[in-house]
C-alpha cells in the first residue's frame, strides 16, 4: 500500500510512524514544506494526565517520550496577585522542536520516508497514493483546495494572542492576569525544559485597540508585554520567535474525507489553548486511523467511515470544550473586576460547563477547602 503522508507536526509524524511499525511493506512517505529543524512557538503542553493517552496503545512510545518532559500536578492562578494553586492536574510540557525530533527519530527507526523543504504544487502528484492523509496544519492547503468537499467552517474568535518564550523558569502551568489603564491581560505559561518556559499573552479586542498593538512591531508589543509582566518574569526578558499577534481561527469541517483524502489534527480541526489538548488531540487523531486501517488492512474507504464514526462523538465534546473554554477569556474583563480571587478560580476552573463544584470536590480537593474557607 502506498500512503501519502502531508504536514511534519505531531499527528503526520505519529501516524506515520505507527502505521510503518505494523506494516513494513506499506511505502509511508512524508511530506514537509519546512527545513527539517525549523518550527515556530516554543513548548507544548499536554494535559489531562499528560501523555497517559499513549501508554495502553503504544508502551514503547510512552516509555520513550516521558523521560524528555517536564511533569507537575498543580495548576496556578494568580489574580490579584493572589497566587492560587489547584491540585488534581496532571500536565507535561516538552520543547516543541525537542518533541518534533523525537517523532522524527521513531518514523526514521521504521524506514518512513521523511521529505523536508518539499513544496506540493498539486495533490495530482499522488494519484499513485492508496491513502493521502493531510495534516499540514491550522492553514492546511489541502483543506484549503478542497474546501467545498470538506464542508469547512471557521470562526475567528475574539481575543487575540501572542507567543514568547522566557528564561524564567516557572513551577508549573500558571495562568496570571494582570490590568493596566489600557486593559486586561492573561498570560499563560509554563515550563518546557530545565532553563525556557513558553508564555503566551492574551488580551482582548478593546485592550489590543486601546494598546495600539496593531500599529507596533514585533520588538515593540514583545516590550509593552514585558512590562505588564514585569512582576512575574522576576527581571527575565520575553524571547521572540515569529511572534506575531493572532487571532484564534476555531476550524471545523463537516465532511471528514474527500475520496482517498482523510483529515486529521489542526488540518481537520482546532481547539484553543487555553485547553491545553491540541497536541494531545491531533495525536489520538492518528491513532484512531491508524486503528481504523489496522481493522480495515483491505479496505481504504471503509477504514476512513470507521475513523470517523468512532472518532467524531468525542472529538465533537472537546472541541465545544475549548470553545466554551475560548469564549470565558472574552469576558475575562468583567469577571476580573466582579469577582474575588477564589471565586475568580472556580470560575476558570467550571467554564466548560464539563466539571462542577461536586466534581471539583473530587479532583481538587485543597483548593475547595481554601475556596470554601474564603467564602467565610
Amino acid at each position: 500500500m502506498n500512503i501519502t503522508i502531508i504536514g511534519g507536526g505531531p499527528a503526520g509524524l505519529y501516524f506515520s510512524y505507527l502505521i510503518k511499525r505494523d506494516n513494513p511493506d506499506y511505502n509511508v512517505s512524508l511530506i514537509e514544506q519546512n527545513p527539517q529543524n525549523a518550527t515556530f512557538g516554543f513548548g507544548v503542553v499536554f494535559s489531562d494526565r499528560a501523555l497517559e493517552f499513549l501508554r495502553a496503545d503504544d508502551e514503547y512510545a510512552y516509555k520513550y517520550l516521558s523521560p524528555h518532559m517536564r511533569s507537575w500536578s498543580d495548576l496556578k492562578i494568580v489574580h490579584k496577585d493572589k497566587h492560587m494553586a489547584i491540585d488534581g492536574n496532571g500536565f507535561a510540557a516538552i520543547g516543541r522542536l525537542e518533541f518534533l525530533n523525537l517523532l522524527q527519530k521513531l518514523c526514521l527507526s521504521v524506514d518512513v520516508k521523511l521529505e523536508f523543504n518539499t513544496t506540493i504544487k498539486s495533490l495530482k502528484e499522488f494519484n499513485d497514493s492508496d491513502l493521502i492523509v493531510a495534516c499540514d496544519g491550522v492553514n492546511s492547503n489541502v483543506r484549503n483546495s478542497l474546501s467545498s468537499e470538506f464542508k469547512t467552517k471557521e470562526t475567528i474568535l475574539q481575543n487575540p494572542f501572542i507567543w514568547f518564550g522566557t528564561s524564567k523558569v516557572f513551577d508549573c502551568l500558571s495562568l496570571t492576569f494582570r490590568e493596566n489603564t489600557e486593559g486586561v491581560f492573561c498570560a499563560h505559561h509554563y515550563p518546557y525544559s530545565s532553563n525556557m518556559s513558553t508564555f503566551i499573552v492574551e488580551t482582548n479586542a478593546s485592550t489590543y485597540q486601546n494598546a495600539g498593538f496593531a500599529q507596533m512591531n514585533t520588538e515593540e508589543s514583545r516590550v509593552y508585554c514585558e512590562k505588564v509582566f514585569s512582576k512575574d518574569l522576576d527581571n527575565h526578558i520575553l524571547l521572540s520567535n515569529k511572534s506575531e499577534w493572532r487571532w484564534f481561527p476555531q476550524i471545523w469541517n463537516d465532511n471528514w474525507s474527500s475520496n482517498n483524502i482523510v483529515l486529521i489534527g489542526d488540518s481537520l480541526h482546532t481547539a484553543h489553548f487555553s485547553i491545553g489538548s491540541g497536541t494531545r488531540l491531533a495525536m489520538e487523531d492518528a491513532i484512531s486511523l491508524y486503528k481504523s486501517i489496522k481493522a480495515n488492512p483491505n479496505d481504504i474507504d471503509r477504514a476512513i467511515v470507521q475513523y470517523e464514526r468512532n472518532r467524531r462523538p468525542q472529538l465533537e465534546k472537546l472541541v465545544s470544550a475549548s470553545v466554551a473554554s475560548a469564549h470565558w477569556y472574552e469576558k475575562m474583563d468583567i469577571l476580573m473586576r466582579t469577582l474575588s480571587p477564589y471565586e475568580f478560580a472556580r470560575s476558570y476552573m467550571t467554564r466548560t460547563g464539563r466539571i462542577s463544584d461536586e466534581k471539583l470536590k473530587v479532583i481538587a480537593p485543597r483548593f475547595m477547602e481554601e475556596y470554601t474557607l474564603n467564602q467565610t
